[in-house]
This record gives C-alpha cells, structure tokens and sequence, in this order.
C-alpha cells in the first residue's frame, strides 16, 4: 500500500486504550511510525494507569493520560481538547471510544475496524482501515497497521527506560511476579514457594516484585509465607522494574504485563500459560517471535523467552477459567507443576551460558 500522505514534521496520535500488557505491545508500531517520520510529534493516548508503560520510551514525545473511569463532561472536554490537533490519528482498536477520539484529533484517520454493520460505517468515515482478523497476535496486528499506513515495520517493542534502585540486590538474582491481575490467570501459592526454594538452593536472591494494591500485597503474603524471598512489591515504578529486569539471571511469571516487560527488555524469560491463547497473547521477544506460538506445548522456546503450559483438550480456552469468571480457578494452571517450571529453567540457562 501506498504511503499515507503527511506534511513535513507532522502531529501524529496513536490511542491504546486498554490494560497495561496491551499498551505495551503496540510500541511495535510507534517505533515503525518514528522510523517513518523521525522528525514528527507523536503522542499516546492512554489510560492513566497504564501511562507508566511507557515512561522513557525515546518513540514518543507526550503521553496523554486520561481516567479510565470517567464522565461524558470529562470525555467531550478531552476531545475539544484534541479537536483536529493532529495531521494523523490512529485507533488501535476497533472499539466505538477509541475510534471516536481517533475520528475527532485527526485530519487523517486510520484505525482497526471489525466486520460487523457499525465497523463498515465507521471505514466511510476513516481514510484507511484494517480490518481486525480473530487468531492474530496482537503485536502482528499492531505491524499490519503499520503496512496500512505504508510504512516500513518495526518488529520490536519498546521498554520503558531502565532506572537502577537502590533496593535490587547484588550478585546472582531470579525476579519472581507471581501476582497477576485476575484469579483464573494465578498459579499455585505452593508452586511459587517450591520454586523459590530451588532457586534459592542454587544461590540466587529470589526478588518477589508485584503492584501496590491492597488485595495484590494481601495475595503476595499468603504466596510468600515463610519462604526465603526479598519483597519488593509494591515500591518500583515501571523504570525500576526495568533496570531491576536489566541485572537478573531470570525472570518468572504468568500472564501479565511484566512478562511481557520481562520478554521485550532480553531477560531470559519463562512465562507460565494457562487459557490465554499463546498465538494471541503470548510474550514477544526482544529478537522478536520466529515463529509464532503454538497453541499448546510443555515447553516452547522463543529467543530469550520459554512458554510453559500444562495442556488439557480444552487448552487454551480463552476464557476466564473453569467456571467463566474473573476469579474463576484454571485446571490447566493448577496442574503445572513446579518440576516442568523448573525444566523450563535448566533448559533456559543453559542454552545463555
């Protein structure tokens, strides 16, 4: 496709409006639009809780931050706000609020659009579009925009900028994020407790790190009780965690956006799946991810990054564990035991010696 016409130094605004996992994964795009136009203002529009993602990122000149709850008063203000201040917006996502600000801040607008009666309405008032194809990673997504707008792609994603803490350890350290944001996504609190012990058994600091909120930390308690592990959840921000990530041996973790963080900063990487279709959502190296994903497999590896499953019939579901809800337990990750985890590891290390 030819390359979308913009005036010299143009304003461009990329929308991500949605978790912190998914803001990071569209950075693939931003650095192919900053490779495009390096001398053009790019901004983020993004949940305010998601904004830290991407603190430092040397692709983007302002994150736009905006409550993730909000009133109509609050959404009309921010759009006047924006109102054709941009030579190009572009939604990454083909939800009616995300393609309403892309509609409203651009002369030009481009944005995913789905296949239903509305996303055809919603291509007669965009200059491009692309149509959203179920069973695609999301960062492949993000690099299909990047061929719509003519672009060349940028295959890799982008930390935030890396910040030393004077609470890392020193010498050989795992990091451990065992907390993610939903139940049907959690692993064993024994497991973690077993892996630990082994990591602390072969000379590593265990540094158990997860996010600020009551109900996290009282979940962290209950996982680390008794176990020899250092506790810094609650007191990094995300360019600690980087630098944190910077000077490990390992890092372990579910679905969450830290292992994605973990996967895109080079850190051997081991991520444990449970219902998430790998294909769809599993972490992106920092080489990038040659070739996708299965859908299941004991252990698979991708450059610095080891994908563990425990794989029923069903795996992966794409659904919110066994009972289809948020605090839903999942079989398949109850069942992972910490000897395949443990697998996962050897295999990792040794092939980085």
């Amino acid at each position: 496709m030819a390359r979308i016409d913009l005036p010299p130094r143009p304003r461009i605004l990329v929308i991500a409006l949605r978790r912190l996992g998914d803001v990071l994964l569209t950075t693939p795009l931003i650095a192919s639009l900053r490779r495009a136009w390096p001398d053009a203002t790019i901004d983020a529009l993004v949940f305010a809780d998601t904004a830290g993602i991407l603190n430092g990122n040397p692709d983007i000149n302002t994150v736009v931050a905006m409550p993730a709850q909000r009133t109509w008063r609050q959404s009309l203000k921010l759009a006047a706000q924006l109102w054709r201040g941009y030579d190009l917006a572009i939604s990454t996502q083909s939800g009616d609020r995300p393609t309403f600000f892309a509609l409203v801040a651009g002369r030009r607008r481009v944005a995913l659009v789905d296949r239903t009666f509305n996303g055809r309405l919603k291509q007669r008032l965009l200059d491009r579009s692309l149509i959203y194809e179920p069973g695609m990673h999301r960062v492949e997504e993000m690099l299909r925009l990047a061929d719509t707008l003519g672009i060349e792609r940028v295959p890799r994603m982008v930390a935030p900028r890396a910040r030393a803490s004077e609470a890392a350890p020193t010498g050989d350290y795992a990091v451990i994020h065992a907390a993610p944001m939903f139940r049907y996504k959690q692993w064993t609190a024994s497991g973690w407790r077993d892996l630990a012990a082994v990591l602390g058994a072969r000379g590593m600091t265990v540094v158990a790190t997860g996010g600020p909120s009551p109900d996290e930390r009282a979940y962290l308690d209950d996982v680390w009780n008794g176990a020899a592990v250092t506790r810094l959840d609650g007191k990094l921000d995300w360019a600690q965690l980087s630098g944190l990530l910077a000077g490990a041996c390992v890092y372990i973790g579910p679905d969450t956006s830290m292992t994605h963080l973990a996967a895109a900063s080079g850190c051997p990487t081991i991520a444990l799946y449970g219902p998430t279709d790998p294909r769809l959502w599993g972490p992106w190296p920092a080489e990038g991810l040659e070739p996708m994903w299965a859908a299941t497999g004991k252990i698979q590896r991708r450059g610095n990054v080891a994908l563990v499953q425990h794989a029923f019939p069903c795996t992966p579901c794409q659904l919110e564990g066994c009972e289809r809800r948020l605090q839903s337990y999942s079989a398949c990750l109850d069942s992972l035991t910490a000897g395949q985890v443990i697998d996962a590891l050897d295999q990792l290390l040794r092939s980085k010696r």
